[in-house]
């Protein structure tokens, strides 16, 4: 094989700009990795409204969508009694800058300037509001004629024309009607007329009070249902403000009445744990892999060498915070690396076997592979984008880090793979040496497969049968134990305790979990104070509880006890399934086109048996179902779609091949041929969550235990739910017979001719 110069040159840039980045941008880490800043604001009562938990709940709400705006990767929001909001930033640079925007009440209103006097001359018996509105100038304006909530979008952006930062505002449709009445009014006016003038006022302060263009037609005003605001603002400014608007007024002002720094909430032991096992199992992958694949395993472990650093780089690169839900992204990108690897090499072992040197196998492997990894990939990807642009908080986190991992993982695969072995076949002459390349590892086995053709889908109604029934059973096991949901979810308590001494987190979180409290959140104050969210107490849990404080930290003097509201709220909890549901909507689609809607649905079906059992189960179990479940779960979904798409590439690639013969066995067929490739890829993956599961501690052991239960049950479902649903809708809605190009009518091998 020639080494592709192209390739080699795109490898070592990107392994050279990644290195930099490493070197240059440190990585910024979650609340529950590295802690961060903690700020307690308090609702004020205004003469027009008095503070209650609903009007507290939607200054929560806007309060979120301004720390978006904010840049601030994965916040926690959450309610703390009737009037109180409880705000945690990670990794913020200027908490100053944070406090000030996020405390900013942010009214912002248009009105028509009824005149203008110079300042301090205006007559006590004016119709109208005074606002000072600019040096040595006093306005008189109107009523509000467009508010703040009629605003749609707004962005902070650089007028070339005039050389000034602006904000663009565009208003939803009754407020770009408002607009232009406004507007039209002013455009009556004469231009040396105050009345021509429009005044923007931000928080009772005047901002901006241009004059209405001289192109603009009295009575018709200005249609488009946008605006300029000018104001002599730096680029900061513009942006800080175009964000306010875009997240809206806060309902009443709020008050901060505490601000300081918090630890993580996964303790430094539990971290190294989670490290410790994480690197574990991805030695014991790379080990299986060499044994398996030889030097094509070498060249795979190096190329999840350059996917780790690539990936570091990119989240390094565009200031992504890293999380428990974060790095559940990666397990499943890492999984994704893998597969792709896998779906190469066990098609070159097929081409090899055909009779292929082993030059020409690696270099079909990657061709005939690349179907199955594109789509598998693009499926994962478009859920990943949508998850990003739909959903926020920590569901938006897994969406970043999947995106990057799906994309790197790619690159890594069929790129820095691809280059490795063929600089491999430079130094090295594979064809004279077959066995060193892996090609007769598990020749056996396969060959086994080959004669005997073992009828795992001989029985495919059966199959379904057992599947609806599984379903069932964990419906049942779900109604009669409950969901048992956590912090994130319904919210608890928070209690603060200050101590005599220095309290090791990693101590108390274990005496807490021998004592029955495994869920409890750890994390110590800037003070030094503990702070210990859990969910209610009964008189036997509390007392253990102080005492477990006392014994750590040698006393234990309460110093808050307060209601906690869930750091999942409603809104966010809605963005998260309306997020889901477009992404499955658009993964059927995909599928619809790639393959055929009976395809689509069967993958889809299959992919709501994997979540129905995954949950089924974990109730069963007693099980917490919180941000590090909901973290698992996305995970599996995205594994039990990649999973089934795999084993349908192969179906459509036979039923091409094969376009007369019985759709069940074509598809018992490719199941067969896909063996090899699903033990690989499962194992794989399972040796970095067994390694997280029994040597990450209590922090991970559910995130790797459900990750675990989704491996097996997605794989289980790949073969005997996927298949049989996609059979019997294939019998049932037969495909029309494909049309032959009338210039080639040649067979390409996908159910289609070229």
């Amino acid at each position: 094989m020639q080494v592709s110069k192209t390739r080699l040159f795109f490898t070592i840039l990107f392994i050279g700009v990644s290195i930099y980045a490493v070197l240059e941008t440190p990585i910024r880490l979650g609340l529950d990795l590295r802690g961060g800043t903690q700020i307690v604001l308090e609702a004020q009562d205004t003469p027009e409204v008095t503070v209650d938990q609903e009007v507290t709940a939607r200054t929560l709400e806007v309060l979120r969508r301004r720390v978006d705006t904010l840049g601030v990767a994965e916040p926690t929001l959450q309610l703390s009694g009737e009037d109180r909001i409880i705000i945690e930033l990670p990794g913020v640079e200027d908490p100053d800058e944070a406090v000030a925007a996020i405390g900013r009440t942010a009214q912002l209103t248009f009105h028509s300037v009824l005149a203008s006097y110079p300042a301090g001359t205006v007559p006590d018996d004016v119709e109208g509001t005074v606002y000072p509105g600019g040096p040595g100038e006093d306005l008189v304006l109107g009523p509000v004629a467009v508010s703040g909530e009629q605003v749609e979008t707004a962005g902070g952006l650089f007028d070339t024309l005039n050389g000034q930062w602006v904000v663009n505002v565009n208003f939803r449709s009754d407020g770009a009607d408002a607009w232009t009445q406004l507007t039209a009014d002013a455009a009556c006016a004469l231009p040396s007329e105050p009345s021509r003038r429009v005044a923007i006022v931000l928080d009772n302060e005047v901002i901006s009070s241009p004059g209405v263009a001289l192109d603009v037609p009295c009575g018709t005003g200005i249609t488009g249902g946008g605006t300029i605001i000018t104001g002599g603002f730096t680029e900061e400014e513009a942006k800080e403000l175009a964000g306010l608007i875009q997240a809206g007024a806060l309902p009443v002002p709020v008050e901060i009445i505490e601000r300081g720094t918090i630890g993580p909430s996964l303790g430094e032991a539990a971290i190294a744990a989670s490290i410790e096992a994480a690197l574990i199992g991805a030695s014991l992958t790379i080990i299986y892999m060499i044994f398996f694949y030889r030097l094509m395993g070498v060249a795979a472990a190096l190329s999840l060498g350059a996917y780790a650093l690539f990936s570091y780089a990119a989240l390094a690169t565009i200031g992504a915070t890293l999380t428990l839900p974060g790095i559940a992204g990666f397990v499943l990108a890492i999984g994704m690396a893998v597969d792709a690897n896998v779906l190469v090499y066990e098609r070159a072992k097929e081409e090899h076997a055909d009779g292929s040197t082993v030059a020409d196998s690696i270099i079909a492997g990657f061709k005939r592979a690349w179907s199955a990894i594109a789509d598998a990939n693009m499926t994962t990807l478009l859920a990943a984008i949508l998850l990003f642009f739909y959903a926020s908080g920590a569901v938006r986190g897994f969406g970043v880090t999947l995106s990057i991992g799906v994309i790197v993982s790619l690159f890594s695969a069929l790129v820095v793979t691809r280059v490795l072995l063929q600089i491999f076949s430079k130094l090295v002459d594979l064809d004279a040496r077959p066995g060193l390349a892996g090609m007769k590892v598990g020749q056996r086995f396969q060959d086994w497969i080959k004669e005997t053709r073992p009828n795992l889908l001989g029985n495919w109604k059966r199959w379904l049968v057992v599947s609806a029934t599984l379903v069932v059973l964990a419906g049942t096991g779900l109604g009669l134990a409950g969901v048992n949901l956590g912090l994130e979810f319904v919210g608890g308590r928070l209690l603060e305790y200050d101590t005599t001494q220095q309290v090791d987190v990693d101590d108390l979180r274990d005496t807490l979990s021998e004592g029955g409290l495994p869920r409890a959140l750890i994390q110590l104050s800037g003070e030094g104070n503990v702070i210990v969210r859990t969910e209610e107490l009964d008189a036997a849990e509390e007392e253990f509880l102080v005492g477990a404080v006392e014994a750590a930290g040698g006393s234990a003097d309460l110093v808050r006890d307060q209601f906690v509201g869930p750091t999942l709220g409603e809104e966010l909890r809605n963005k998260a399934l309306t997020a889901l549901g477009i992404a499955v909507l658009v993964q059927m689609a995909y599928l619809a086109i790639r393959f055929r809607w009976t395809t689509a649905l069967a993958a889809v079906l299959a992919m709501v048996h994997d979540v129905a059992i995954l949950i089924g189960l974990f109730a069963v179990l007693g099980k917490t179902f919180d941000g590090v479940f909901l973290a698992a779960l996305l995970t599996v979904i995205g594994y039990s779609v990649n999973d089934s798409v795999v084993i349908f590439d192969r179906i459509r690639e036979e039923m091409g091949l094969r376009p007369d013969d019985p759709v069940e066995e074509i598809a018992n067929d490719a199941c067969l041929q896909t063996v090899p490739r699903t033990i690989n890829t499962g194992l794989g993956a399972m040796l970095i969550l067994v390694s997280l599961y029994v040597l990450g501690g209590d922090t991970l052991a559910d995130f790797a235990l459900a990750l675990l239960l989704g491996i097996l049950i997605g794989t289980y479902s790949s073969v005997f739910t996927a298949s049989p649903i996609a059979i019997e809708l294939e019998k049932r809605f037969p495909r029309p017979e494909p049309k032959p190009d009338k210039k080639k009518g040649r067979d390409r091998g996908d159910g289609a001719y070229v």
